[in-house]
């Protein structure tokens, strides 16, 4: 499609909390979907080690004990899918109002559209990847609560295992996307956080998921930097979507909203432990 020129804002933002990282996409899709701020796209990372859950996963997948061991917190998205372990990795997030081209039609519609910034990113990496379209239904049986070992409509992939997984919230105010790419470092520990009937389950879930997904330093033999997959996005998404990225800071109305979001929301059982 032919996208006319237009400008965005672009986040960058120092590590955070993933509570604090939550509250802040959601202050966004409310401010940019309301028209008070610019669509945005958002780059950020986790400190410490987080494990995200989807909007409708039971916090019994949670084994809270090991979690707390590994000095790891706990947050619930407000989009859908299973969980993540967010650590060494670039997380970016993209907010817009309903009626911006790159989020119109349906939600399959708007991943495959933006997909193609995300494919050239990874691809100006020097990775092959590719976006695997699975067909409506395939997944229906899917089981696990690791978001990385299930497949999804518009997954991007290489070498036949998941790179980037990504999730979406459409509300009325707008729609806010948000995923994950990761860099570096051991696929496999979330199995760590999430309860199995034994051992020998959780190790045969980790190996599951190792051949079913992999990370930017496994597929090229070395580390790339968070600072230089983040101007690849920056790049990508420039040139593909026609997008004029300013660099700039959350607004103080975003900021106070994000606070009583962390407050009331995030950070809260009522929230976290809900389902």
């Amino acid at each position: 499609m032919s996208l006319e020129k237009t400008t965005w804002r672009l986040l960058v933002d120092p590590p955070a909390q993933g509570t604090w990282n939550m509250a802040v996409d959601e202050s966004l899709l409310e401010h940019v979907g309301r028209g008070e701020s610019l669509s945005t796209l958002r780059l950020y990372s986790w400190q410490p080690a987080c494990l995200s859950l989807g909007y409708a996963q039971p916090f019994a997948d949670v084994d809270t004990t090991r979690l707390k061991d590994h000095g790891w917190e706990v947050v619930r998205r407000p989009t859908g899918g299973r969980a993540i372990l967010h650590t060494d990795e670039l997380t970016y997030s993209i907010t817009a109002p309903l009626e911006e081209p790159l989020v119109v039609g349906t939600v399959l519609e708007s991943y495959n559209r933006l997909a193609q910034a995300l494919v050239a990113a990874v691809r100006s990496l020097g990775i092959p990847v590719e976006v695997k379209n699975h067909e409506k239904g395939e997944n229906s049986s899917a089981q696990g609560p690791v978001c990385f070992e299930v497949p999804s409509s518009y997954e991007i992939t290489v070498n036949g295992k998941k790179l980037i997984g990504s999730a979406q919230a459409r509300r009325k105010e707008g729609v806010l996307q948000h995923g994950t790419l990761p860099l570096y470092g051991d696929l496999g520990r979330i199995t760590q956080a999430l309860v199995f009937p034994d051992e020998s389950a959780r190790a045969a879930a980790a190996e599951k998921l190792l051949s079913r997904a992999t990370t930017v330093e496994s597929v090229l033999g070395r580390a790339v930097a968070w600072k230089t997959a983040a101007q690849a996005f920056v790049h990508a998404f420039e040139t593909e979507m026609n997008r004029t990225l300013e660099q700039g800071d959350i607004s103080d109305a975003e900021r106070v909203r994000a606070e009583a979001l962390l407050r009331e929301k995030y950070a809260h059982p009522s929230w976290t432990e809900r389902v």
